[in-house]
Parts: C-alpha cells; sequence; structure tokens
C-alpha cells in the first residue's frame, strides 16, 4: 500500500456584506461579517481542497479553480471539494483521514463542528469520524487575531490499495 500526505492552508478576509460559511456551513459573525473572496470563501474548505491536491502533486485550487475565470464566481467550495475528489479517484486514491484547524477569534466554532464534519464528509464520500475539524484563536495576535480574516490548515492523508 502507498501512502500520500498532503498540507493546505488558505486565509480570507472578512468582510461586511458577505456571508460567512465554514465547513460547508453558513455562520452568524457577531459582527456581521463574511469571507471575501471569488467563491464562496470557505477557507476551511479551500485548504482541505489543498491539502488533497498537494497529496498527489496536482497543484492548488487556483490552478483548477482560477479566481479569474468567471465560472467559479460565487461556487460552492462543497461541489469544488467534490470535483477534487473525482481527481483523487481517477488516480486509484483513496482519503484515509483529514485534520484540519480553523483560526478564528469570532465566531465560536464548537457548536458547529459536528455540522461541518458531516457536510465535508458526505461530500467527500467518508464517514465522519475520518474527518477531523479543530477551532482555535490566535491570541488575539496577528491578522486572524484582530479579527481582519479566517485562516485554515488542514491535512490529508490519502492511500492507494
Amino acid at each position: 500500500m502507498q501512502l500520500r500526505i498532503g498540507n493546505g492552508y488558505d486565509i480570507h478576509r472578512l468582510v461586511p456584506g458577505r456571508p460567512l460559511i465554514l465547513g460547508g456551513v453558513r455562520l452568524e459573525h457577531p459582527a456581521g461579517l463574511g469571507l471575501a473572496g471569488h467563491s464562496d470563501a470557505d477557507v476551511l474548505v479551500h485548504a482541505l481542497m489543498d491539502a488533497l491536491l498537494g497529496a498527489l502533486s496536482l497543484g492548488d485550487i487556483g490552478t483548477h479553480f482560477p479566481p479569474e475565470d468567471e465560472r467559479w464566481r460565487g461556487a460552492d467550495s462543497l461541489e469544488l471539494l467534490e470535483r477534487v475528489m473525482a481527481l483523487v479517484a481517477e488516480r486509484g486514491w483513496q482519503v484515509l483521514n483529514i485534520d484540519t484547524v480553523v483560526v478564528a477569534e469570532r465566531p465560536r466554532l464548537k457548536p458547529h463542528i459536528a455540522a461541518m464534519r458531516a457536510a465535508i464528509a458526505s461530500r467527500m464520500g467518508l464517514v465522519p469520524e475520518q474527518v477531523g475539524v479543530k477551532a482555535t484563536t490566535n491570541e488575539g495576535l496577528g491578522p486572524t487575531g484582530r479579527e481582519e480574516g479566517i485562516a485554515c490548515h488542514a491535512v490529508a492523508l490519502l492511500h492507494q490499495p
């Protein structure tokens, strides 16, 4: 059995007038902010897609879904994740597990983690036990600590049976 691991990272700016979507779940930010981006700007799913693509040396999400391509304007990141999973399957690989860490001061994510895990798992053909979603703050430090944005780190472990 062959194994591959991929690492992903994404960060998006918090702005007024945009929805806040993380892990495919729409949340309410206490200040009414959402994430800026060409698609729905779901940093959790974007970091995860980069981890999957990186594990197979397939570039990054900007290569597959370039922001200058109007087809992806407002795109649902979970639908893009399904496309990435099709690339994984076409190459004969399967996901063993994924793990993510969302870095955000607000909103509190703990009440939403189960829904995020379920949404991601269903789009990846996994069970929620294969999907790790954790949340932390940056203790007021840096752009995420100042609530200028939300970031996410992701790792994906793939195997080829």
